[in-house]
């Protein structure tokens, strides 16, 4: 049943090789809920959120994550530590094997769709191994009207086995976790990982790729939010930085905390359809949006809860510091209505500075917003990434350099221009 109990419908995934699944099309969040609790998968916490424990991987794993270099990627993406090669016959090997490992199980579908703004709209289908990556996706790409179900037809999969784990031997993976995209066959495969991140930053890289070329349209890793007069703010910034906490304020109305397209119109549009907060010693008095958008429906990742109660403690980070939480972007009052704003007119570069190299505020001029855009001067935080546990300097080109499949020089260019 679809998540607006209307209807029933039966959904097919032989199309992808699997066979035999029992397949729970578009439940609703409070289905997704129940059956993870039912399974042992989660607990339900003190204000109805669901909260789970993602396993070994708590955080995005850049040096597993590829892009199959095919005709399509071959001239045009960026080569090297960070857009990490597959091959198509490598690929295809891997890929048959995670779908004979979820034939016969049963699995959840969700027809869901990325970019607010209609002229941009791609629609995504979810196949998910457990209840709760559903959920995610639910909270976290836009959700369909009841009646655009009947007739949808995807163009991208998010297929995602955590418990599938590849042999780096045969499968010429790093370890027994990856993250794929292919862009002729327009796929998102992630196994090996119960990590929920690893599929919103999978459909991000692909945009990131896809509306440069295809729609010459501007893709931000960045928050963005609207004054009472129209004016539209925008927050780069790598993951840890901020950009959620500042671009919920209770005076701006909030477009989306992560992910956007510019387009030549001048409008920016939201791609998805929730937020994914960090939650490491979160209160209600310094970000109550936030804190109080975590009620039923909200999904909170790898979290510890106060001795003896079902209250989540949010300063303990005993699993990870990377402790986080997902919801839908209506979970927040004050939001933008359709996710699109107007005429940017400040641009925010925030750099987790953790060794006092830069002023802790900056006006710069076009020619250095050009030279700090694409140097990217900022610090890795601990726990956004596997292995990382103290603030790391780095210099992520664009402020998002692990999700651009292109030069950076092609989106400095495009900020500029």
């Amino acid at each position: 049943m679809d998540n607006y109990g209307l209807f029933t419908k039966t959904i097919s995934l032989e199309s992808l090789g699997i066979t035999g699944a029992t397949v729970r099309y578009q439940l609703s969040p409070e289905e997704l809920h129940n059956l993870t609790i039912e399974k042992g998968q989660g607990v339900e916490t003190s204000t109805g959120a669901l909260a789970i424990n993602t396993g070994t991987f708590t955080g995005r794993s850049p040096e597993d994550r590829f892009i199959v270099k095919d005709a399509i990627t071959e001239d045009k993406v960026w080569w090297g530590k960070v857009n990490i090669p597959f091959s198509p016959e490598k690929f295809d090997a891997l890929y048959n094997k995670v779908m004979q490992y979820l034939s016969g199980k049963e699995l959840f579908v969700r027809d869901a769709y990325v970019c607010a703004d209609p002229n941009y709209r791609l629609n995504v289908r979810a196949v998910n191994e457990l209840p709760s990556g559903n959920l995610f996706c639910y909270n976290m790409f836009l959700r369909p009207d009841a009646d655009e179900l009947d007739d949808y037809s995807p163009e991208w999969h998010v297929i995602s086995a955590p418990g599938f784990q590849a042999d780096p031997e045969t499968d010429c993976t790093r370890g027994k976790n990856f993250a794929i995209l292919n862009f002729t066959k327009k796929i998102a495969l992630v196994g090996g990982t119960g990590y929920t991140g690893e599929m919103k930053k999978g459909i991000f890289s692909a945009l990131n790729f896809i509306l440069p070329v295809d729609k010459d349209t501007f893709p931000m890793h960045c928050s963005a939010n609207v004054g009472k007069d129209g004016d539209t703010a925008i927050f780069f910034g790598l993951s840890g930085t901020g950009k959620t906490t500042l671009s919920a304020d209770p005076a701006r109305r909030l477009i989306g905390d992560d992910e956007h397209g510019w387009t030549h119109e001048n409008t920016v549009f939201n791609f998805e359809g929730g937020c994914y907060a960090k939650v490491i010693n979160l209160t209600e008095e310094n970000e109550p949006d936030i804190y109080r958008a975590i009620k039923k429906g909200a999904l909170l990742e790898n979290i510890k809860f106060k001795p003896g109660t079902n209250e989540v403690d949010y300063e303990d980070v005993s699993i990870t510091p990377n402790t986080r939480v997902s919801y839908p972007i209506d979970f927040i009052d004050n939001i933008q209505f359709g996710s699109v704003g107007y005429n940017p007119k400040n641009i925010f570069f925030l750099s987790a500075d953790s060794f006092g190299i830069l002023p802790p505020i900056s006006k710069l001029t076009p020619g250095q917003a050009a030279y700090w855009f694409i140097s990217g001067y900022t610090a890795k935080v601990a726990g956004t990434e596997e292995g990382v546990k103290e603030p790391q300097p780095n210099f992520s080109a664009c402020f998002g350099a692990p999700f651009m499949p292109l030069h950076p020089a092609n989106y400095d260019d495009m900020l500029i221009n």
